[in-house]
């Protein structure tokens, strides 16, 4: 709990009155959203005490400050992957922050392969529920009780009010056709799965796969934060559909996909 205190402390004595409402977390080639913030403070992770540090290409590694569809929000400007080396601890320490500095709601992005054959390029799934296929979680080892209590419900991981307002908001902006609803698997990676292992995925119930998310809405729901997550689908793992598939492929797919999920959740944000 120090350096959770230390951290939040550092961020408050640069953000002055600025009281945060929402939290976003951007994904995979999924960072263009910054370009709507009204940026008011804009924090280097090197800078804020006990941050990890982004490693992955396309991933920027600063905190913005700033006014998103008439909200305060918090942006993570790139994540952070039990695959890059870090402890579970590290992974959701930014989420822990941020609910620390007052954040209200969660909203969090992904590229993820989609599993479901009714999946195409570019669509948007928002996450109803999730399989944890991580090899640990955020809440093992002692309970920090100031955070939540030591058995979360997970009945609902995700938000169903935020769930309705974002089929709405889609509605409103005529997106229907991307918008899909399903269950998302989290893996470690760093590698993509096999076909074996993708027809297993959705064998289990699971409708599209990635390698993070899970970590953060775990520690969120723990702290009783609501959550509205999306996977941007970037590369399709249904039979009939598979092929080699590479970084490049998948930010450009993002890209593509990436004006739809701003618009979203700027709609979302602005119905809360």
């Amino acid at each position: 709990m120090q350096q959770f205190h230390e951290a939040t402390a550092y961020l408050k004595k640069h953000l002055h009155d600025f009281k945060p409402e929402a939290g976003i977390i951007l994904g995979t080639g999924l960072g263009a959203l910054v370009h709507d913030v009204e940026v008011a403070h804009r924090f280097s992770y090197a800078d804020i005490p006990h941050f990890p540090v982004s490693t992955v290409e396309s991933h920027a590694g600063e905190l913005l400050a700033g006014t998103l569809a008439g909200k305060k929000v918090l942006v993570m400007h790139g994540r952070f992957h039990f695959y890059e080396g870090y402890s579970m601890e590290q992974v959701v320490f930014p989420v822990r922050v941020m609910r620390l500095l007052g954040i209200q709601n969660l909203f969090v992005s992904n590229a993820s392969g989609g599993l479901n054959p009714e999946y195409e390029y570019s669509d948007l799934m928002l996450l109803e529920d999730h399989i944890n296929l991580q090899p640990t979680n955020p809440l093992i080892g002692p309970n920090l009780d100031e955070l939540g209590l030591r058995f979360p419900d997970m009945l609902e991981p995700y938000d169903l009010r935020l769930l309705s307002l974002a089929e709405e908001a889609a509605r409103d902006l005529n997106l229907d056709q991307y918008l899909r609803r399903g269950v998302y698997a989290s893996l470690p990676g760093p590698m993509l799965e096999t076909p074996a292992e993708y027809r297993y995925l959705r064998t289990i119930g699971a409708d599209a796969v990635g390698m993070s998310t899970v970590p953060e809405v775990i520690a969120a729901v723990h702290m009783g934060l609501p959550v509205l997550a999306v996977s941007v689908i970037t590369d399709l793992c249904a039979p009939g559909k598979l092929k080699k598939v590479n970084i490049a492929d998948i930010l450009r797919t993002a890209a593509v996909a990436e004006p739809r999920l701003t618009a979203l959740i700027k709609a979302v944000l602005a119905k809360l």
